[in-house]
């Protein structure tokens, strides 16, 4: 079997892990874009998604920034983990905006990895920004031949 492509390498990473990841569907997380090294997830605020302040919970869109981030550092059919990460919020969002998560590369050396990801809503606000340094550790997403 030939050699795949580094856009199939991603695709199939993003596959292999999606067809895991209970917790991005369970929060109707959707992933719309995946190339090497970068990833664009999205989903709706829904009323359960919001806090007592009416706007939708920190942690929640945490964890939209945390999926793309996951897809964008995995895209090589290396499995990596978050190794330490941070979010600043921009401003708040509310039940019925659409958040869309843009995670890229910053730098990749060794095991370690840099990503940036920016959460903007339905009309392009900036809700929040996130890094995460990711850490490669032992094993594949999925088997690759050997040539």
């Amino acid at each position: 079997m030939a050699d795949i492509s580094a856009q199939e390498r991603a695709e199939r990473s993003r596959d292999a892990m999606w067809g895991a990841d209970e917790a991005s569907r369970w929060l109707g997380i959707s992933c719309e874009k995946i190339v090497p090294g970068e990833a664009v997830v999205q989903m709706p605020v829904l009323a359960h998604h919001c806090n007592g302040h009416k706007t939708c919970h920190g942690g929640v869109s945490y964890a939209l920034a945390d999926s793309a981030f996951a897809l964008a550092c995995n895209s090589y059919n290396q499995v990596a983990v978050a190794q330490h990460n941070s979010m600043t919020y921009i401003a708040p969002a509310f039940a019925g905006d659409v958040l869309r998560a843009h995670a890229v590369e910053r730098s990749r050396a060794g095991r370690s990895g840099i990503y940036d990801v920016r959460i903007t809503n339905q009309n392009g606000d900036l809700i929040a920004e996130f890094r995460g340094g990711s850490r490669i550790i032992r094993g594949q997403h999925f088997q690759e031949s050997e040539t």
